[in-house]
């Protein structure tokens, strides 16, 4: 996914936020002489996106600051998600230990957490689809993925009517993996669409420096791994089964051909 699906309001969100996120308490004028624009433009911005309301804070200064930090390891994450945390720290909790901090975050952060529809079954399958995952990847790249950052249940508020919940993120060094759970065995075009649509205000949230990548996991398929067309854009994302999920790291990380080498 690249940034032309970000519109030119959405790029210049991202580049005020990624001001604000990266100083150290700017005020409007100061922001504007840094992204070389006329400060009534990026007080536009800074009063009238909600989602720089939700991700940034004034001070009695009149200085700007962002909650969430555009850098490794991104403090200030753990405020929108249900569970945020290292993947080591996530492997070395038990399946109760976790589902305990996810349900308390997803209270924290609004996020329903009624398990009328198998909302903690659906948790628990996707837990799984990632444990194995890691395994897979410890084998192929080693310990330094147990420093990349995990992030369930992340929420995004796009506007008063709008929640959006990506439901888990894997940060690496310089990529986010934007992953979508489904429990089913075939492809369906709107979650294809659901995929992908996280990933403009993604690229707002962590900044020009990283690639975000969306997927869709099947987790009642077996052996599944393509391609999938977003909509008419002439897009593509990856779909896979859940024993397959390594194959979408390895797509842009190309653990295999390194070890092939």
């Amino acid at each position: 996914m690249n940034t032309t699906f970000i519109s030119d309001g959405e790029q210049l969100e991202r580049r005020v936020c990624a001001a604000i996120c990266r100083g150290d308490g700017l005020k409007a004028r100061e922001i504007a002489r840094r992204l070389n624009l006329d400060r009534g433009t990026v007080n536009r911005v800074l009063y009238a996106s909600p989602l720089l309301k939700e991700l940034c804070w004034q001070d009695r200064d009149c200085r700007w600051h962002g909650i969430l930090r555009q850098e490794r390891p991104h403090a200030g994450l753990f405020e929108f998600c249900g569970y945020y945390g290292s993947v080591a720290e996530f492997l070395d909790l038990s399946e109760a230990a976790w589902m305990d901090k996810l349900v308390e975050g997803c209270q924290r952060v609004g996020r329903s957490t009624s398990d009328a529809r198998g909302l903690f079954h659906s948790f628990r399958d996707c837990r799984a689809q990632m444990v194995r995952l890691f395994e897979d990847l410890l084998d192929m790249a080693g310990d330094p993925c147990l420093k990349w950052e995990i992030a369930f249940e992340f929420r995004l508020k796009r506007s008063r009517r709008v929640r959006i919940y990506a439901d888990v993120l894997v940060i690496t060094e310089d990529k986010v993996f934007s992953l979508e759970f489904k429990m089913k065995d075939a492809v369906d075009p709107e979650d294809v669409a659901q995929a992908a649509k996280y990933c403009p205000y993604l690229e707002i949230v962590f900044g020009p420096d990283y690639e975000v990548l969306p997927a869709l996991v099947l987790t009642g398929a077996r052996e599944y791994f393509d391609f999938a067309a977003i909509g008419r854009s002439g897009f593509i994302l990856p779909v896979c089964s859940g024993d397959m999920l390594f194959n979408v790291f390895d797509e842009y990380l190309g653990f295999l051909n390194d070890n092939d080498g």
